[in-house]
């Protein structure tokens, strides 16, 4: 397993990676930061194991560079379907997140996607206008 040293990659504007996932958060639901954090980690695992049994070349790159991660935001349902529908169309592989209703939200609740890992030029012309969270 690759070990990341984050003290020597520099600042985010230094790095450049081939491949990233790109998580998006709903902000509009009031999820608390635990909720979110959670939520942004179901997604991100979902979507790495689809990627490591179907893209298995883009899952062995990410995870050499050191498996960068972004987490965007978005204001509602439908922006983040808009995002998921724009990913599949370009075959870039997304997992959508639908909460249990066990603490803060209505049981199926989308919460968040998270699209890639992937070729980083790919998911940055879906994601590159969204604010960080």
């Amino acid at each position: 397993m690759h070990k990341v040293n984050i003290h020597s990659m520099g600042k985010p504007e230094q790095m450049s990676f081939r491949f990233k996932q790109v998580i998006v958060v709903r902000t509009d639901i009031g999820m608390g930061k635990g909720k979110v954090a959670a939520q942004a980690a179901h997604a991100s695992l979902g979507a790495a194991l689809k990627v490591m049994k179907n893209k298995k070349e883009w899952f062995e790159s990410w995870e050499e560079e050191g498996q960068a991660k972004v987490v965007l935001k978005v204001t509602d349902l439908d922006a983040l379907f808009e995002l998921k529908d724009r990913a599949l169309k370009d075959g870039l592989p997304v997992q959508v997140v639908e909460d249990r209703g066990l603490t803060q939200v209505p049981e199926g609740t989308v919460t968040c996607i998270a699209i890639g890992p992937a070729p980083s030029e790919r998911i940055d012309i879906i994601t590159g206008g969204l604010k960080l969270l």
